[in-house]
């Protein structure tokens, strides 16, 4: 041991005495610099060395700046090696430039495009046009790798080719071997003793894989689903009453051949406790009995923490609209452990009321500014009411112009009365242009072509033209709505359009009903959920005879002509407050539509009323609604035009029965409508099995429940057909897709059953 001691003394020593004699024979005596020439450039330019030299022509050289200026150049990354020389009393700059990177391409990979794998380096440095460096490189495999991982890939590989071509560049190719994904085999909660295994891994997104998980990709492990389901497993066991629940340690295991993962959570429950009292401590501005009307949590029940934050929540917004913007409101828990009870006690400091001295507007770089405020209904140099901001960042949200709305608080330096407020926006395309065909059991191939832009040139108006082909349905529209018409939110929509149509038939036929006409609306919002709408129009529509026309139309043909010209009056109103215009979960709509044709050949008053009402059962299933009642009167001595007519049956009405075949027939047996229509659907939707909690693809249980009535036909519901089966919904690339499959358990004789049914963009 001495000995090595001894020897290791010696080298020592001899390096630095290296060091030192070394660092003697390469000073130089400091000189005045008279000229500075640069050696070995290709592609830099000469004023990018001399800016980052700290030295100038007249300054006094010694070693010292001589090692920062070459510090300053390796700095760049530009150069591989630099050397300093002397020639009298010039300095000699002499580089090596990095090669450049002319071109990254890779090679076997199939799980991401080529252009989201160059993005992901870029963040790192190395792309196009940049210098080649190997420590980059590295960094480059290792990202890529960390892509792969992402995607439970772990088994990937990546081998990188550096390619020298002319003029001192670099083609760098990354070949990939991805291998195949690692899969969740096991996942383990251990630890509980309340609810079982199976119970608690259903409220997962990840688990073991299904028939399916080739589409959900629910087996692919992801630390970011991994916390969210943590977070689910959490927020179970608070909702009930376990206040003391912890997780207390996560193991994410990977076998040997990177091809299967086990994921082991471990828990505490604890026990559970019940809310004993609930207690209001603080300033409550003398409105203790409005906060109290907001209290969510239960006592005599167990504990929630949904309650408690909806609780504090609620102060604290309930203190926003009083201009408190900086109100605390902290709910604090006593709990007994002897007898199992808590007792929460809310505490709350309103702190300072303030204004708001500017609104500013960020992240718009097309749409003008003006299309974001007007949505706002909080102003500068009013008082801060968190409902107004609340509100204002939602209809910012809903003009469908932006991917993310924030509204930040900022405070004012030197004023602690006023705030300014930050809306961030990140816009998105709002134009588009669609080709496409699409597919129904009812209409058969229907091909169709839309120009629209929802932002036309940044001024918040609608601009769109829509063309549309099927076997009974073709449309050509142009369509334009400016919502904001007037200062007052007061919307104008006019349209044109030209529509065939033709009334399904069992035997066919090729008759037709051709409709031009042209109108325009206006839409007063006279709250922030309800709008009315009214308009005036103007249409003529044009029976034109052929095989197998119904009698009907031939005998309202040669009594008031074959065109018939009306000025039809439009009065609506609506209200929406579903959580998603797609995939709705919870909310209502409700929408009121009136014509009534007071000119021209008809004369005639018809009204469609629809109400839809989502409720969520849990996390997974929801239970819906749908009513839906028409009603057509013909005025002035005339009957109710045959071609105004509501039809029932098929998607969308009466599941499980032929598409419009409902209601009266006439004496050809092909169905004509009527003026009266009642639609009444329920369904249950749940996940489809083996997607999870994918709310993209689901299925539906329906019970559908309607008819059509002539106009002198009296309702009854004894006339009533009813049908019952299973759906499909499927927010595919196409759109919409729902898929039922029915059994009418009322029919009568002479009924057009039709079992399985499709369509796309249909709803109910």
């Amino acid at each position: 041991m001495k000995n090595h001691l001894h020897r290791f003394r010696v080298r020592t020593v001899c390096s630095l005495l290296g060091l030192v004699f070394a660092a003697n024979a390469w000073a130089v005596d400091p000189f005045t610099v008279g000229d500075i020439r640069v050696e070995g450039l290709q592609r830099v330019e000469p004023g990018t060395v001399f800016a980052s030299l700290p030295l100038r022509v007249g300054d006094q050289y010694n070693d010292d700046k001589g090692s920062a200026a070459i510090r300053a150049l390796f700095a760049l990354g530009l150069f591989k090696d630099v050397r300093l020389q002397v020639s009298g009393n010039v300095l000699v700059v002499i580089v090596e430039e990095r090669p450049t990177v002319a071109d990254v391409d890779f090679v076997g990979s199939r799980e991401f495009e080529k252009d989201a794998l160059k993005k992901a380096l870029r963040e790192v440095g190395l792309a196009d046009g940049r210098p080649y460096d190997q420590a980059l490189v590295d960094r480059a495999e290792q990202e890529l790798k960390r892509q792969y991982i992402n995607k439970s890939l772990y088994g990937a590989e990546v081998v990188t080719t550096v390619t020298p071509i002319e003029r001192n560049r670099v083609n760098l190719t990354f070949t990939v071997t991805e291998g195949a994904p690692a899969r969740i085999k096991e996942i383990r909660v251990v630890g509980t003793k309340a609810f079982s295994e199976s119970t608690l891994r259903s409220l997962f997104d990840l688990d073991t894989g299904g028939w399916l998980s080739w589409y959900t990709k629910s087996d692919r492990y992801s630390r970011a689903k991994l916390n969210a389901d943590q977070e689910a497993l959490r927020s179970y066991y608070l909702q009930r009453g376990y206040v003391e629940f912890r997780i207390d340690s996560t193991q994410v295991a990977i076998s040997p051949d990177r091809q299967d993962i086990s994921i082991t959570i471990n828990v505490t429950e604890g026990e559970r406790f019940v809310v004993s009292s609930v207690k209001l401590d603080g300033n409550y501005l003398g409105k203790d009995d409005e906060f109290k009307s907001l209290v969510a949590i239960k006592p005599g029940q167990a504990y929630n923490a949904d309650d408690v934050a909806e609780t504090t929540k609620a102060f604290t917004d309930y203190f926003g609209s009083f201009g408190y913007a900086f109100a605390s409101v902290q709910a604090t828990p006593e709990i007994d452990r002897v007898n199992n009870r808590v007792s929460l006690t809310v505490v709350a400091d309103p702190s300072r009321r303030a204004y708001v001295r500017r609104i500013n507007v960020a992240g718009n770089n097309r749409t003008r500014d003006e299309v974001v405020r007007r949505e706002f209904r909080q102003f500068e140099s009013s008082w801060y009411d968190g409902d107004k901001i609340r509100l204002s960042r939602d209809r910012v949200d809903r003009l469908g112009f932006f991917k993310d709305v924030n509204v930040e608080t900022v405070d004012v330096p030197g004023a602690p009365d006023q705030v300014d407020l930050s809306v961030n926006v990140v816009e998105k395309p709002t134009g588009s242009l669609q080709l496409g065909a699409a597919f129904s059991s009812a209409e058969k191939l229907g091909l169709s072509f839309g120009i629209k832009q929802e932002n036309a040139f940044g001024s918040g108006n609608y601009l769109g033209v829509d063309l549309n082909t099927s076997k009974f349905n073709r449309t050509i529209a142009v369509n334009t709505v400016n919502p904001y018409f007037t200062a007052d939110g007061v919307s104008r929509s006019v349209d044109a359009y030209y529509r065939t149509s033709r009334p399904f038939v069992e035997q066919g036929g090729d008759y037709r009903l051709n409709t031009a006409g042209a109108s325009v609306r206006f839409g007063v919002p006279f709250s922030e959920q309800d709008t009315i709408y009214f308009g005036a129009g103007v249409e003529a529509t044009k029976i034109v005879p052929g095989t197998n026309i119904p009698a009907a139309y031939l005998a309202y043909a040669e009594r008031f002509g074959y065109t018939s010209t009306g000025l039809p009056l439009t009065i609506g109103w609506s209200r929406d407050d579903r959580d998603s215009a797609i995939v709705p979960n919870r909310g209502r709509l409700q929408r009121l539509a009136t014509e009534w044709g007071v000119g021209g050949d008809a004369r005639y008053l018809r009204a469609n009323y629809q109400y839809q009402q989502y409720i969520p059962l849990d996390k997974q299933f929801t239970l819906a609604f749908n009513g839906e009642l028409g009603w057509g009167k013909g005025l002035g001595s005339r009957p109710f035009p045959v071609f105004k007519n509501y039809y029932s049956g098929g998607l969308g009405s009466v599941r499980g029965f032929e598409q419009g075949t409902l209601g009266p027939r006439d004496v050809t047996g092909a169905s004509i409508g009527g003026p009266r229509k009642v639609t009444l659907n329920a369904e249950v939707i749940a996940p489809f099995p083996g997607a999870g909690n994918d709310r993209t693809l689901r299925v539906f249980g329906f019970f559908d429940v309607g008819n059509v009535f002539a106009e002198d036909e009296k309702f009854k519901t004894s006339e009533l057909r009813a049908s019952t089966g299973l759906g499909l919904s499927w927010i595919s690339p196409l759109g919409p897709l729902r898929f039922a499959y029915a059994k009418p358990i009322r029919k009568f004789a002479g009924d057009r059953i039709q079992r399985f049914q499709f369509q796309i963009g249909t709803s109910f």
